[in-house]
């Protein structure tokens, strides 16, 4: 097991690509601490599966976007776990918004709120205590959008570029505390999102009717994010920092 001996963080890891993450972590090794927003009960089954393969596990009610909830959950984590070491920021939401003129402030507010700031209180939170190791790993999913910007996409893409930013950044400044920081940015994934999102743009119903328009006759699954994470927490992924990755088959290239 590579990741035996360390913990983790995953923000919205009860559901689709957080719960994936979480499970690969948990299936290397890992004990991993999920946080949720509203469905509990897709949480604690998340958390139930990792216990069922001996993990230390928990989930803990948190909106990101309050960076008081998110630093209880890291003060409950480190005392849980005695560490975290790795830190993975997936929480995230479809946007209301497509064209600029049609957005409005308080929907872009939102969505930065959550994907930008998200991420920004729980990396604040935890960059004193992971300084203190030898190798901590934080890991920023994000996604082809911001190579592809489409139009109709502007408030969902430019908070995932503000993220990119701030990951590469990060990754130099804590490079010398020996925190490896990168970037996973998969294109469609068959999560509840994706299909709701296929719903709304393609009209398909199912998902899989999809399958052979995308690379190797599939769509990224959420336990491909999850095997990239645990890749790149190991001492394999040793080397790689301040990258981002694309996990999409190729396809937005």
């Amino acid at each position: 097991m590579k990741l035996e001996g360390r913990s983790a963080i995953v923000s919205g890891g009860g559901r689709g690509i957080g719960r994936g993450i979480a499970l690969e972590l948990a299936r290397a090794g890992a004990s991993v601490a999920i946080n949720y927003r509203r469905d509990e009960d897709a949480a604690q089954e998340t958390v139930s599966v990792m216990r069922e393969m001996g993990r230390e596990a928990f989930a803990f009610q948190a909106d990101v976007r309050e960076s008081e909830k998110v630093e209880a959950m890291v003060e409950k984590a480190i005392d849980t776990f005695g560490k975290v070491d790795i830190l993975v920021c997936n929480a995230g939401i479809a946007s209301r918004g497509n064209y600029l003129a049609d957005t409005d402030v308080t929907e872009m507010r939102r969505v930065l709120d959550i994907h930008l700031f998200g991420a920004l209180h729980f990396a604040r939170g935890l960059l004193p205590h992971m300084r203190q190791h030898q190798r901590s790993d934080i890991h920023f999913i994000s996604s082809t959008t911001t190579l592809l910007n489409e139009a109709g996409h502007m408030p969902y893409a430019t908070a995932k570029a503000c993220l990119n930013t701030l990951a590469m950044c990060m990754a130099k400044d804590e490079r010398h505390y020996g925190i490896r920081v990168n970037i996973i940015a998969p294109g469609l994934v068959e999560t509840d999102m994706g299909r709701r999102l296929m719903r709304a743009v393609r009209g398909v119903e199912d998902i899989k009717d999809l399958y052979p328009e995308y690379p190797f006759g599939r769509i990224c699954q959420p336990e491909d994010i999850g095997k990239l994470s645990a890749f790149l927490a190991s001492e394999d992924g040793g080397y790689v920092s301040g990258h981002v990755i694309y996990l999409d088959g190729g396809m937005a290239r």
